[in-house]
């Protein structure tokens, strides 16, 4: 559920998981050029060759040799494995699926073939609009759907209301399969909207957003036995939450809107829209105790993922271009403690929905970024290896 990057879209660009963000395509699919064809398998390569990496942009001394996974229409929230070698992603691209509206495909993280000889397998019913995949410790993948209620793409909220709003769809309930596709159940449903599910690294919790209190709320799922909490209570949006390396903590963006925009933000939900005006990051325990707020900046910030060291955020924001009319998001790096901030990415579109593999050494991400610095409104799923300790020739890496 990711949406065009402009000003006057930007409500379309915060939606689901970590935010429905990524340009609507029009059009056909474009074929990729040259310096966009996905690399070699990981390991084919023994040094690191700056001339080689065109989907680098100065500046990123955080990341090397930038792999391109996806080619065409709009594909994002990319998430990982346990074991590190496979993506699941959602994606409209015509290529892989003709539905009109996002599913869940997996594919592996190095861009060879999957076992079946495919690169992209289908893993949700290819009906209805699909949202927030999420790997579980045995293989399996959780996502959220509305192919329950009907197989066709529902009615989007800025359809029904003529104005820049996304989607709280209450046919939205939380499924699980097989990450071929089989053996799919019902594991999160009833009344109202139940998406944005993300699970624990020790495999015993699911988070997700609901509505069932009236407000878009976390809630936490035991997977053993079921048992479901409530961990926000205040109005405004809650979601896109994700868990810390060691499982103890969350993070998640929030709206908290006073005044007229209170009431504006109750009609919306009450049509199932909302459209959030500002966007901030807070972290808690696990059972939503010690709650605190990361980032007071204006503009969108969201998408975080937590650092593999657990002290820092990894964010998207368009806080820094919002005198220029806020289209660019970048990601930034934020100290939980001191709020220090550092910008990552810079390629002057669109960069957000990082995740770092499990072992920290590298970095899923959605951008619009070409190697060939053409504008594109494409979103893609690219990878990096993660620089944690820049050296000089990080820092003096320069765009070809």
């Amino acid at each position: 559920m990711l949406r065009s990057l402009s000003l006057v879209a930007l409500a379309l660009t915060l939606a689901a998981c970590s935010g429905q963000a990524r340009r609507t395509v029009q059009g056909a699919v474009q074929v990729a050029s040259a310096d966009q064809q996905p690399e070699p398998a990981s390991g084919a390569r023994t040094a690191y060759d700056p001339a080689t990496d065109s989907l680098r942009f100065t500046g990123e001394v955080h990341l090397r040799n930038i792999r391109q996974l996806t080619f065409g229409g709009n594909n994002a929230e990319a998430y990982w494995s346990y074991d590190g070698t496979q993506l699941v992603f959602q994606s409209d691209w015509k290529q892989i699926n003709d539905q009109g509206c996002d599913q869940q495909f997996v594919m592996n993280a190095d861009g060879s073939d999957l076992s079946s000889g495919e690169k992209y397998q289908l893993v949700s019913t290819g009906q209805g609009r699909t949202t927030c995949g999420y790997f579980l410790p045995d293989g399996r993948v959780i996502y959220s759907s509305t192919h329950a209620a009907s197989p066709a793409c529902p009615t989007t909220a800025a359809e029904r209301t003529r104005s820049y709003v996304w989607d709280v769809f209450a046919t939205f309930d939380i499924y699980v399969a097989n990450a071929d596709g089989t053996g799919q159940e019902l594991l999160i449903g009833g009344e109202g909207y139940d998406a944005e599910p993300t699970v624990s690294p020790d495999g015993k919790y699911v988070i997700f957003t609901s509505t069932r209190s009236g407000d878009l709320e976390l809630y936490r799922y035991e997977l053993a036995s079921g048992e479901t909490i409530q961990l926000t209570d205040e109005l405004g949006y809650d979601g896109g939450a994700f868990f810390s390396p060691d499982s103890k903590q969350i993070v998640w963006r929030a709206s908290r809107p006073t005044g007229e925009d209170a009431e504006t933000y109750r009609s919306l939900l009450r049509q199932n829209a909302v459209q959030p005006g500002a966007l901030d990051l807070y972290v808690a325990n696990i059972d939503g105790t010690n709650k605190r707020r990361v980032t007071q900046l204006p503009g969108a910030n969201w998408a975080p993922f937590f650092h593999p060291s657990g002290e820092k955020i990894l964010f998207a924001s368009n806080h820094h271009t919002m005198a220029e009319g806020g289209r660019e998001f970048d990601l930034f790096l934020i100290d939980i403690a001191s709020g220090d901030l550092e910008r990552v990415t810079y390629s002057g579109t669109f960069d957000a929905f990082p995740m770092f593999s499990p072992d920290g050494t590298k970095l899923v991400f959605a951008s619009n970024r070409r190697g060939d610095r053409a504008d594109s409104r494409d979103t893609n799923v690219f990878v990096a290896d993660w620089v944690e300790t820049p050296t000089p020739a990080d820092r003096a890496f320069t765009t070809r």
